[in-house]
């Protein structure tokens, strides 16, 4: 019996096969088991279509065994089978899909679905196993065939007794090493594994007989062990059934089994999608954060099925950043995957489903923020903060596809509204939406500017995150409205004549101002009368892009080296006591002025937040002149 040599005629080529396609060795048995599946379609079409007498859909089965004392894994199928001629042609040939020859004889491709179609799956078995025996019967034969390999140096196929039509691939396991327990696939538990993750939606029932401990008859104390066979796929993918067909408790418990989480979710989206691309997606809103969400460690992604069968655990490609919350998965059969199945290449069919994705979730999102407010900021509590980095992030690329999402703490009742709720509100007379920064709403509340703005009947948004104000300077706008920082120096409440006696006021001031700001040794860029100021006496705004709170922010960076300064302004309230006392001491008491000026920039930093360069000097002197 003459060795036939595979006709790529490479040993580099199969070992690069073995080797370098596949990452991961467990993929062997998914691979295997999708042949499987594909032989049982092509017998059952054939029957269907009355080529051939085949059987009943229910009679097809996928079987494996293990055999621990010969070290062997058979996986065995009653689907199509091989001729010798097959055999030689589908196996001889590396990189030749039988799968693939099949589909394309086919006027509907769409009758029959295919899971392999590159010939490179069946050669993974060399991963773990040092030979493999094939045994196969084609339907309307009266013999099988034995095709038998132990790698790169060829094969043989010889005559067998092979009593039922079908296929039946053994592995020899490779021995252990200190490096690799290949036994661990004779290991019940092991296999359950690998096909709960990645077969267990294969559409035939893959059986296996396992060891069950019951109860001795007339016994219940003693039990013992029997053999009795198990199916280790639930076959019927829930993502395929139709909505109606599917209670709330099937899909929270799915989700929770899935994806290992101990609450159900909040949002649960299953959309059929059928056109350019087909695809099935079964998508879900946590109701909470993973621990290590906003870590660097977390990795987002979708699991990606191709016709029921797991091609990765995620796929990042397949959600935007700002959803990178969102778990679930994505099944379609037209992707273009590489050779090993392993990872997608970058067409354009992937970048399609992951834009429909993205307009998918926002929609939802959408309607659960109209229908269910209570959920919609239970959701936002969890993940607003990732919207409100969507928003900044890119340049404001995404601005448009989050700006109706993001949500901030208003003056209005101190509640979450979203930038449209804000702007319905907004009386005739206003022209910005107004918003400040600082550690909590209730800090921003007690802000001077807040108390100017809100007594002109306007409302104000509370920034209480570091991402708040680059995202609303990224938006730039909403709806026409420009998004106005209170804390700066152009907030522009005043009336016409207001400003014009206040910049008069100024100018008869200035070497006063002059000389305050020159006292403060830099710590400003100007000092000011205001007239916003109704009751305080001071208070620290921002001139340019830069504000007070940014400022912070970029400072508290990791590696930040502390450049970034905002240009600030002291602003006096020119009606109130303390302006007629700094005018009063100028040319008179300099030296008393010089303290003042530093006693109202200490104060206007307490009120804006900003930490105090020496609280002790400080304190010196509000002792020094209480004395």
């Amino acid at each position: 019996m003459a060795k036939k040599q595979f006709k790529a005629e490479s040993k580099k080529l199969l070992d690069m096969m073995v080797n370098s396609i596949y990452t991961n060795k467990d993929i062997f048995l998914r691979e295997l088991i999708s042949n499987a599946s594909d032989a049982i379609d092509k017998r059952y079409y054939h029957a269907l279509s009355g080529d051939n007498s085949g059987m009943a859909r229910e009679d097809y089965k996928i079987q494996i065994v293990l055999d621990k004392d010969a070290r062997t894994l058979t996986v065995s199928d009653n689907g199509c089978g091989m001729t010798d001629k097959e055999l030689e042609s589908n196996l001889g040939t590396i990189a030749r899909s039988g799968s693939m020859d099949f589909k394309a004889g086919l006027e509907n491709k769409s009758e029959v679905e295919i899971i392999g179609q590159f010939g490179v799956g069946f050669y993974s078995a060399f991963m773990v196993s040092d030979k493999v025996t094939v045994e196969s019967r084609a339907a309307g034969d009266a013999e099988g065939h034995r095709w038998v390999s132990s790698g790169a140096d060829g094969y043989t196929i010889t005559p067998c007794d092979k009593a039922e039509v079908g296929t039946t691939v053994t592995l020899h396991l490779k021995e252990d090493t200190d490096d690799e327990k290949f036994s661990r696939y004779l290991d019940e538990y092991k296999i359950r594994e690998i096909v709960s993750k990645y077969s267990d939606y294969i559409r035939y029932p893959i059986m296996m007989d396992t060891e069950t401990e019951v109860p001795v008859e007339g016994d219940e104390e003693k039990t013992e062990t029997v053999v009795k066979p198990t199916q280790l796929n639930s076959m019927v993918p829930l993502w395929r059934k139709n909505k109606n067909e599917i209670t709330k408790e099937e899909y929270d418990t799915f989700y929770q089994s899935k994806f290992y989480d101990w609450e159900a979710p909040l949002h649960t989206i299953h959309s059929k999608t059928e056109g350019q691309i087909s695809y099935d997606a079964l998508l879900y809103i946590p109701a909470h954060a993973p621990f290590d969400y906003y870590t660097k460690e977390f990795e987002k992604g979708l699991q990606l099925y191709t016709n029921g069968v797991l091609i990765t655990e995620k796929c990042a490609e397949l959600l935007p950043d700002h959803f990178s919350f969102v778990k679930g998965l994505v099944d379609s059969a037209d992707l273009t995957l590489n050779i090993s199945r392993e990872t997608l290449q970058q067409d354009h069919l992937l970048k399609i489903i992951a834009k429909n994705l993205e307009k998918k979730i926002k929609s939802e999102l959408e309607k659960l923020l109209k229908n269910d407010r209570e959920a919609y900021e239970k959701f936002f509590a969890a993940f607003g903060l990732q919207l409100k980095f969507g928003l900044y992030q890119g340049y404001g690329v995404h601005k448009d596809v989050l700006k109706d999402l993001v949500m901030f703490r208003s003056s209005n009742e101190k509640k979450l509204t979203t930038l449209s709720e804000y702007v319905s509100r907004m009386p005739e007379a206003q022209t910005a939406i107004y918003y400040a920064c600082g550690e909590t709403a209730d800090k921003i509340d007690l802000l001077p500017q807040t108390a100017a703005v809100k007594r002109k009947g306007f409302e104000v948004l509370y920034c209480t995150d570091d991402v708040d104000e680059f995202a609303l300077q990224m938006l730039h706008e909403y709806d026409g409205k420009h998004f106005t920082n209170i804390c700066a120096d152009n907030l522009d409440l005043e009336t016409a004549e207001e400003k014009e006696a206040l910049a008069k006021e100024n100018e008869d001031a200035k070497d006063l101002l002059t000389f305050l700001k020159d006292s403060l040794d830099g710590a400003v860029d100007a000092v000011r009368f205001t007239g916003k100021l109704q009751d305080h006496p001071v208070c620290l705004t921002s001139e340019g892009m830069l504000s007070l709170e940014m400022e912070k922010v970029l400072n508290a960076m990791p590696n930040a080296n502390g450049n970034a300064k905002a240009q600030l302004v002291l602003e006096i309230n020119r009606e109130h006591p303390v302006a007629a006392t700094l005018k009063a001491l100028y040319g008179t008491d300099d030296e008393k002025l010089k303290k003042y000026a530093k006693l109202l920039y200490a104060q206007s930093c307490l009120i804006s937040g900003k930490p105090l360069d020496d609280p002790t000097a400080f304190s010196a002197l509000v002792c020094e002149l209480m004395v």
